[in-house]
């Protein structure tokens, strides 16, 4: 499918080398201000060519609004926002229009729909992803105004962690580096790790954080949509992502339930929690105390070095690396992260509308 959500909903729309990169958002409610400088803002933070330690591909990533939108406010409508390709090179992957590079979905594509864009993985790129931070955007815009704030962050490039937990760091410094990580001296030894890997031409995994601070109490479903599962649901459709955790995650196997529980208590008439092992979360619907999760990314699969695959017909043959790709995807992959999280707090919020009679 390339629709998610059920109030809130997007279907996105194009191929890495095709026309262009959209999406349709459908469920947007009328009336909504469409700020288009902070739209631009959050697709300049995804878009490629930033630094050294991301792809050279230039694409300006700015976007054009197709309908939806009307005196600067949402319409109710079908809003849908077009972002065109500008710098797409086909020819860089000539070479492997019939063979299947490891690990990417060459094979997978051509398994289930018989014929398959090589053109940079057509449908499969990361490109896909802009159109998710555009109506992630929105999604934002929606959000803003309840005092929900989402904030994403690197923690983690290979062997190199951030080992401080979110409430101990300054997360406003995020922005300050090329990899977003907000501990200044951490994020030098991230970018040398990114750098010196791509200088051999291989590729190396990482982490994203995000914390969302300010949801209400009483989102999600308690059953099959439970926030903390709509949650790693639109993680885990992010390219490249292996793994998802929220509050406690793995670590919490090693606690005893009465390290665990998290006590609540009053606080000026407000529902509080002593400890956020639960990550905000509990029974599947937001207590309103900050939920955070990490995401892990792995090794981008392209490396600039040869390796052993076979072609369509079954032979052995050795796929050369060309073409422009991000030797680690997690600094560019922050705001992706934020703006599916949005894209879930914002279809949680019209659904819960409906949850009971005021």
């Amino acid at each position: 499918m390339n629709t998610y959500g059920k109030q809130f909903r997007i279907t996105t729309f194009g191929e890495s080398h095709g026309a262009g990169i959209g999406v349709v958002i459908d469920g947007c409610p009328a009336g909504l201000p469409l700020d288009t400088a902070f739209i631009q803002q959050e697709l300049d933070r995804r878009k490629p060519g930033q630094s050294k330690i991301t792809t050279q591909r230039k694409e300006k990533d700015e976007f054009e609004i197709l309908s939806g939108v009307f005196d600067g406010k949402t319409t109710g409508t079908p809003l849908t926002l077009m972002i065109w390709n500008e710098d797409a090179k086909s020819k860089d992957y000539a070479h492997i229009a019939d063979q299947f590079r490891p690990s990417h979905a060459d094979y997978t594509y051509t398994e289930k729909y018989g014929i398959r864009d090589y053109r940079g993985g057509g449908r499969s790129s990361a490109r896909e992803t802009a159109a998710r931070v555009a109506s992630g955007a929105v999604a934002k815009l929606l959000l803003h105004p309840l005092g929900i704030r989402i904030q994403a962050y690197v923690s983690q490039v290979g062997k190199v962690k951030l080992e401080k937990e979110y409430s101990q760091l300054d997360l406003s410094l995020t922005e300050n580096n090329i990899v977003r990580c907000p501990e200044p001296a951490i994020a030098e030894e991230m970018i040398a790790l990114i750098d010196a890997t791509r200088k051999n031409g291989d590729s190396i995994g990482g982490v994203v954080t995000c914390v969302i601070k300010g949801t209400p109490a009483g989102w999600g479903e308690p059953v099959f949509d439970k926030l903390h599962a709509e949650l790693g649901k639109a993680m885990l459709s992010i390219n490249a992502v292996k793994g998802f955790e929220y509050g406690s995650g793995f670590a919490g196997v090693q606690m005893l339930g009465s390290e665990h529980n998290d006590a609540f208590y009053t606080e000026e008439g407000k529902v509080k929690t002593r400890t956020n092992y639960s990550g905000g979360i509990q029974g599947g619907i937001s207590n309103g105390a900050d939920i955070y999760f990490n995401v892990a990314f792995k090794p981008v699969a392209t490396l600039m070095r040869d390796q052993e695959s076979i072609n369509e017909k079954g032979e052995s043959v050795t796929v050369s690396g060309k073409g422009r790709h991000d030797p680690c995807v997690v600094p560019r992959a922050v705001p992706i992260v934020e703006g599916m999280a949005a894209l879930v707090l914002a279809d949680f919020y019209l659904r819960n509308a409906t949850s009971k009679l005021r």
